[in-house]
C-alpha cells in the first residue's frame, strides 16, 4: 500500500511540474492541487452516507444534520458565509406532499369493467396543487410524446383543446440520428418527464399518465417506485400551473388498458401524428398530506483576490441530500455515493482553496444544495436567488456521484463543449491525463438531471465533471460495466451504502481537475459564455443586462 501511495504522490508531482512548465496555473493553484487528500473525502462520505443521517432526506432530521455538518466544515475551513443575513444557509420554502393510500385511480373504459390502479405498483402519483384532495373524472387522451417544440417543426398536441383532460403519454422524445432534430440521439430537455409534466400543465390539463419503458427511461421502474414512493417535495408559492394528477404507469399496466403499446408508439414517431381520445376516462379520487416547511442551501465565499475582479464568481456545487426513510423508518436510503461522494468532492475542493497560499482574481462560491431528489428545487432556488447576480457567475462545476472504485483515465463533462470555456477545459484534462469521453449514453438525457441545468436555465455556463468508464488498470469495459452495476443494484435503491474498501484516490484526482478548471476560470481575461446558437445563450445575455 505505502508503495502505491508513493507512486501516487509522485505522478502528482511530475503532473504539477508540467502544469507549471506549461504556465497553465500559478502556483497557488498547484499548492491547492497538491493539498488534496482523500482519506478526507473518506472521512465525509462515511458520515453523511451512516444511518445517524437517515438518507439525508429534504425536509426530514438527517437533511437538516447534513446542512449543519457541511456549513460546519466550511466554517472550519475559514470561508465567508454566502447565505441570508450573513449565515451559511440560504432558506428555500417547500411543500412536501404525500399521496394518502386510500386514494383511489381507475380506468374506466367505454366498455368493459374498470381497472384500477394500485399505488407503488401500477401507478407513483402525486397531486402537484397542493389540495388536501382532489377529484378527477375526466375523458384520455393519448399525445405522443407530449412535445410542443416549434424549433423542430413538432407538436404533439396540434390544435386539440386538452384542458381538463387526463393525458396519456410517452416518457423520452422521437428518436433520431439527425443532430439538427432534437439533437439526434441526445436527449433535450423535451424528453424528460419535468417537462412534460410542466407542459400539460401549461396548456390545462387535470392530469398526465406518463407510461414508463426501461429503455427508454434510461432507469427501470424500481426507481421510478423509491424516487416517488414518499414524500415529494415542491418549491412553495410557485406560481406556474400545476397538475392535479402527475403520474407515472409501469409498461405492463399501459399494456392491461386495451391498447398496444407498441403500436401507440409507433404511430408517435411522425410529425404528422394526431392526438386521439381513448375510449375511456379516469376518475381518481386523491388525497394527499400536505406539509409546509422550509430546507436550506449551505453557501460559503472565499473572495478573489483582484479588487476589481472579486465581484465575479466560479460556482462549485454538490446535492446533500437522498431519498431519507421509508417504510416507517424501516428502510434508509443512505445515498452514499448519490451524493455523499459529490459533497466529500465539494468539501475538499473547499478546503484546498481556503489553504491555498493566495485566492484566485475572481471568488468562489461553494453550494451544497438541497432537493435535488425532488426535481433540483434547491439549485433551481439558487440560480433564481444567488448572493451576486448570475451574470457575475462566470461558470458553475457540479459534483454527483462519482463512485470511489479507482482512478478514472477518463472524464464525462457532458455540456462542456456548449460553453466557451471548452478548449481550457481540453488542454487541461490532457495535462492530467483525463481522456474527454463522448456521452455514453446521450438518450439518457443526463445533462437536465443534475444540478448544473438549474444554473445554465439561470444563463451561468455549467456542466457536471463525472468519471468516464476508462479505470487505471482496468479496460473500458470494466468501468461500463460498473456503472450497470450500480445503476441496477443501488442506484437509489437501500443499497447505495458507504464501503470500507472504496479507494478515493480517484474522488481525489477528479477534486484536483475541478480545482485546475475553476483556478483557470477565475483567472481568464473575459467572462465566460455560452457557444452561439446554444439554448442558454439568451439566458446568458438576460442575466448580464
Amino acid at each position: 500500500m505505502r508503495k502505491i501511495i508513493a507512486l501516487v504522490i509522485l505522478l502528482l508531482a511530475v503532473t504539477l511540474v508540467t502544469l507549471a512548465q506549461q504556465n497553465a496555473l500559478p502556483m497557488a493553484a498547484q499548492k491547492a492541487m497538491a493539498s488534496v487528500n482523500p482519506e478526507r473525502m473518506r472521512a465525509h462520505v462515511k458520515f453523511l452516507a451512516s444511518d445517524l443521517l437517515e438518507g439525508r432526506g429534504t425536509g426530514q432530521r438527517g437533511g437538516d444534520l447534513a446542512a449543519t455538518y457541511i456549513a460546519t466544515q466550511f466554517e472550519l475551513f475559514g470561508l465567508n458565509p454566502a447565505g441570508d443575513n450573513g449565515s451559511y444557509f440560504q432558506r428555500v420554502p417547500l411543500v412536501g406532499i404525500t399521496t394518502e393510500p386510500q386514494s383511489t385511480v381507475a380506468w374506466i373504459p367505454a366498455k368493459g369493467e374498470p381497472i384500477s390502479f394500485t399505488q407503488g405498483s401500477d401507478i407513483v402519483l402525486m397531486d402537484e396543487s397542493q389540495s388536501q384532495s382532489s377529484q378527477i373524472d375526466a375523458p384520455v387522451v393519448f399525445v405522443g410524446y407530449g412535445i410542443d417544440a416549434p424549433e423542430y417543426q413538432w407538436n404533439d398536441f396540434k390544435d386539440t383543446n386538452v384542458r381538463g383532460k387526463v393525458l396519456l403519454m410517452l416518457v423520452n422524445e422521437p428518436p433520431s440520428d439527425d443532430p439538427k432534430f432534437f439533437l439526434g440521439k441526445a436527449l433535450t430537455y423535451y424528453g424528460r418527464w419535468t417537462y412534460k409534466f410542466e407542459e400539460a400543465a401549461r396548456k390545462g390539463a387535470a392530469g398526465v399518465l406518463l407510461i414508463h419503458k426501461t429503455e427508454m427511461a434510461s432507469y427501470g421502474w424500481q426507481v421510478v417506485q423509491s424516487s416517488w414512493g414518499g414524500e415529494r417535495s415542491y418549491l412553495r408559492d410557485d406560481p406556474a400551473p400545476k397538475l392535479k394528477m402527475a403520474a407515472w404507469i409501469s409498461y405492463a399496466m399501459a399494456n392491461q388498458l386495451g391498447g398496444d403499446v407498441e403500436k401507440l408508439i409507433a404511430s408517435a414517431n411522425s410529425r404528422d401524428f394526431q392526438p386521439v381520445e381513448l375510449p375511456a376516462r379516469i376518475k381518481a379520487h386523491i388525497l394527499s398530506q400536505v406539509r409546509p416547511f422550509e430546507s436550506e442551501n449551505v453557501l460559503a465565499m472565499l473572495p478573489g483576490s483582484d479588487a476589481k475582479l472579486r465581484d465575479q464568481a466560479i460556482l462549485y456545487s454538490a446535492h446533500f441530500d437522498h431519498l431519507g426513510m421509508r417504510d416507517q423508518g424501516a428502510v434508509i436510503y443512505n445515498g452514499a455515493v448519490d451524493n455523499g461522494t459529490g459533497c466529500g468532492i465539494l468539501l475538499e475542493i473547499a478546503h484546498a482553496y481556503a489553504q491555498a497560499p493566495q485566492a484566485p482574481p475572481r471568488s468562489i462560491l461553494f453550494a451544497a444544495v438541497t432537493g435535488e431528489e425532488q426535481g433540483l428545487l434547491g439549485s433551481a432556488w439558487l440560480g433564481q436567488h444567488p448572493p451576486i447576480p448570475a451574470g457575475k457567475i462566470e461558470l458553475a462545476l457540479n459534483f454527483d456521484a462519482l463512485p470511489p472504485i479507482g482512478i478514472p483515465e477518463s472524464i464525462d463533462i457532458t455540456g462542456a463543449e456548449r460553453t466557451t470555456f471548452y478548449p481550457v477545459v481540453a488542454r487541461i484534462a490532457q495535462q492530467l491525463h483525463l481522456a474527454i469521453e463522448p456521452d455514453p449514453d446521450p438518450g439518457g438525457g443526463h445533462y437536465y438531471r443534475s444540478d448544473h441545468f438549474s444554473f445554465a436555465r439561470a444563463g451561468i455556463p455549467a456542466f457536471s465533471i463525472g468519471q468516464g468508464v476508462k479505470f487505471q488498470g482496468h479496460e473500458s469495459a470494466w468501468g461500463v460495466s460498473q456503472q450497470k452495476d450500480y445503476t441496477a443494484h443501488r442506484y437509489h435503491q437501500p443499497g447505495d451504502k458507504y464501503q470500507a474498501n472504496w479507494d478515493f484516490a480517484g474522488n481525489a484526482k477528479i477534486a484536483r481537475f475541478g480545482i485546475a478548471l475553476g483556478w483557470a476560470a477565475a483567472d481568464t481575461p473575459q467572462l465566460i459564455g455560452w457557444q452561439k446558437g446554444d439554448e442558454f445563450e439568451a439566458a446568458r445575455e438576460k442575466s448580464q443586462k
